[in-house]
């Protein structure tokens, strides 16, 4: 196993133990990450979804199925069961990650997942429906970062720093 693929496991292995200082270590302080609710994060952004999302998973579980890397990238597959708090529905999510690397840490880190998918067993009736529909995906989106600012204006001096 090399560096990088270390790097990512020990990152999947942090999250695991909802250990949110763990996975900041993992990233570089110039991050970028982006999946289908959280798009577009950078630096201390990352690591905040990543701590809110770890205080907040009561029952998240989370399984590593598999990592890979090389000096200059990596992937990793991974699965999440958790309980989507708005809905009190279960969901298990199986999310295809892609890293890029700098200094030794993670620098960029894309999950992505079928949003219908997520949808119809986060949102319900709703998401089967209308899960593939743009405007659903928009307000998905827009609930997440207001979650997320919440979070960061709330726990500003507790957020783990990335890097």
């Amino acid at each position: 196993m090399n560096a990088n693929e270390q790097v990512i496991r020990d990152f999947y292995t942090a999250f695991a133990a909802r250990d949110a200082a763990g996975m900041a270590r993992c990233y570089h302080p110039e991050v970028y990450f982006s999946d289908p609710a959280f798009p577009n994060l950078r630096g201390q952004e990352a690591t905040a979804m990543w701590s809110m999302l770890c205080a907040r998973g009561k029952d998240l579980r989370l399984t590593l199925v598999s990592a890979a890397a090389t000096p200059e990238g990596g992937t990793a597959r991974w699965e999440a069961h958790y309980t989507f708090s708005q809905t009190g529905r279960p969901v298990v999510n199986k999310i295809d990650a892609m890293f890029a690397f700098k200094d030794g840490k993670i620098v960029r880190h894309i999950d992505r997942f079928p949003f219908w998918t997520w949808a119809r067993q986060a949102l319900g009736p709703m998401g089967l429906l209308l899960g593939w529909f743009g405007p659903v995906k928009a307000m998905v989106r827009k609930k997440a970062d207001k979650s997320l600012r919440d979070y960061m204006e709330k726990n500003a001096g507790n957020i783990p720093q990335p890097g």
